[in-house]
C-alpha cells in the first residue's frame, strides 16, 4: 500500500476547538506542522485559538447536531483552506440523571451531540478522503465507550456507539490509507469537568475540590489526565508511523480501563 499521506502538509479539523482537549489538540497540530481549522459554537473562543496558531485554517461556528448545517460548514471550510486530510471529532457534552428520571430530550441531545456529529461530520468529508484515499479520522470518546457509569446511561450509551463505529469504520477503509481510531479519555483536567464538578456541589452540598478529588480517585494514578496528553496521542495517530493503527480505543485513563 504506497504511504501518500503526510502531517507537515495536511489540513487538520477539529471540532470543539474552542477549548480544553479540542483547544490542545488544535495546537499540538499546528506545533507538528499541520494547517488546523477549528469548528465549534463559540466564536470568540474559536478565533483565539486559531490566531495563536503558526499555520491557520479556518474558524467557524457550526450546530453539530444539525446535519445539513455541517454539509454546509464542512464544503465552506474546505473552500476556504482546503481539503480536509484529518478529522477529529471531539465535539461532545455530558448530561447526568438517573435513568428512571432521564427524559426523552435529554437522552436525544446525548445521542446527537456525541453520536450522530460523529457520524454527519464523517460523512461530510469522507468522499475527499476517498478521492485522495488518505487521511486520519480520529473520535474523541471517553473511558465511558469502554466501561460503564452510573447516572450518565445516555452519555455511556453514546460513547460506546463512537467506538463500535470507529471499529466498523476502520475495516471498511482498511485497504486505503485512511485510518479511523478513537481516544477514550478518564476524567480529564477541563473546564467541562470543573462545570460538572460546580453542578454536583450544587445538588449534593459537597465542595467543588471535593467531588474534583473523588474524579481524580477514579485513576490509579490518583490524578486527572492533562489535555496535553490527548493532544499528544492525537498526534502521533496523525503520523506516518501510526500508520497500521486502526480501529482502535485508546484509554488514557492511569489505567482506570485496561
Amino acid at each position: 500500500m504506497a504511504k501518500t499521506y503526510q502531517l507537515k502538509s495536511a489540513h487538520a479539523l477539529v471540532t470543539g476547538g474552542g477549548r480544553g482537549i479540542g483547544a490542545a489538540i488544535a495546537k499540538a497540530l499546528d506545533e507538528a506542522g499541520a494547517k488546523v481549522s477549528v469548528l465549534g459554537r463559540n466564536e470568540a473562543k474559536l478565533n483565539e485559538v486559531r490566531d495563536s496558531l503558526g499555520h491557520k485554517g479556518m474558524a467557524a461556528t457550526c450546530d453539530v447536531t444539525d446535519g445539513s448545517q455541517v454539509k454546509s460548514t464542512i464544503a465552506a471550510i474546505e473552500e476556504e483552506a482546503g481539503p480536509i486530510d484529518i478529522l477529529v471529532n471531539n465535539a461532545g457534552a455530558a448530561a447526568s440523571a438517573p435513568f428512571a428520571a432521564m427524559s426523552d430530550d435529554v437522552w436525544d441531545h446525548m445521542l446527537a451531540v456525541n453520536l450522530t456529529s460523529v457520524f454527519s461530520l464523517t460523512q461530510a468529508v469522507m468522499k475527499g478522503l476517498q478521492k485522495r484515499g488518505a487521511g486520519r479520522i480520529i473520535n474523541i470518546a471517553s473511558t465511558a465507550g469502554l466501561k460503564g457509569y452510573p447516572y450518565v446511561t445516555a452519555y455511556t450509551a453514546a460513547k460506546h456507539g463512537v467506538v463500535g463505529l470507529t471499529r466498523a469504520l476502520a475495516l471498511e477503509l482498511a485497504q486505503t490509507d485512511i485510518t479511523v481510531n478513537a481516544i477514550c479519555p478518564g476524567y480529564t483536567d477541563t473546564e467541562l469537568l470543573a462545570g460538572a464538578a460546580e453542578n454536583i456541589s450544587a445538588k449534593t452540598g459537597q465542595s467543588t475540590q471535593d467531588i474534583i478529588k473523588q474524579f481524580a480517585a477514579s485513576n490509579p494514578q490518583n490524578r486527572l489526565i492533562s489535555p496535553t496528553e490527548v493532544a499528544s496521542a492525537v498526534v502521533w495517530l496523525c503520523s506516518n508511523e501510526a500508520s497500521g493503527m486502526t480501529g482502535q480505543a485508546i484509554s488514557i485513563s492511569g489505567g482506570e480501563v485496561m
